[in-house]
């Protein structure tokens, strides 16, 4: 190629190979005290261990009260409720007195007990898949379980102060 056809937009210049080198070895061999071991002796390791293994086979880890009321991992979902907006009244789930229990294993699963305010609600269909999804990516949530129950019946009084403000109730 010429520097003309260099300069010119829209060239593309292809360079035809016979072999690629290999890729890096993606694990190193370790001995029994842990440490890499090179193919040359003596020689410094290229690579540390790959670790992703260990990282992969550990559990969710609750740290003791987290998922008792008022621990970490309890108020980060009661958070991820309060962020679900019921679409007919424009206040959240946890205020609006629909969720009746949070309950968090020692494994990290975590079971939302709740009610609609009516069984023929709108979103009876929709609402608790949300919730589920919502409390499932709270981190530190191994898994997430939705009851859905409808005794006892939702009433207006079961709303927070803060609802009620919010709606004029007070």
């Amino acid at each position: 190629m010429t520097d003309k056809d260099m300069n010119e937009p829209g060239k593309i210049e292809v360079e035809e190979v016979s072999a690629v080198p290999s890729a890096p070895r993606a694990r190193v061999e370790v001995d029994t005290r842990g440490q890499p071991i090179d193919s040359d002796a003596g020689a410094e390791p290229t690579r540390k261990p790959d670790y992703l293994d260990g990282f992969l086979s550990q559990k969710p880890s609750v740290e003791a009260g987290a998922g008792e009321p008022g621990g970490a991992l309890y108020e980060s979902v009661i958070d991820a409720l309060k962020e679900i907006y019921d679409p007919e009244i424009p206040v959240n789930i946890y205020d609006l007195g629909l969720i009746y229990g949070v309950d968090i294993t020692q494994d990290a699963h975590a079971v939302v007990t709740m009610t609609l305010t009516t069984p023929h609600c709108p979103v009876a269909e929709s609402m608790p898949g949300e919730v589920e999804l919502r409390v499932g990516a709270v981190p530190g949530v191994g898994s997430a379980e939705v009851n859905l129950i409808w005794d006892p019946p939702w009433d207006p009084a079961k709303m927070s102060d803060e609802a009620k403000l919010e709606l004029g109730m007070l």
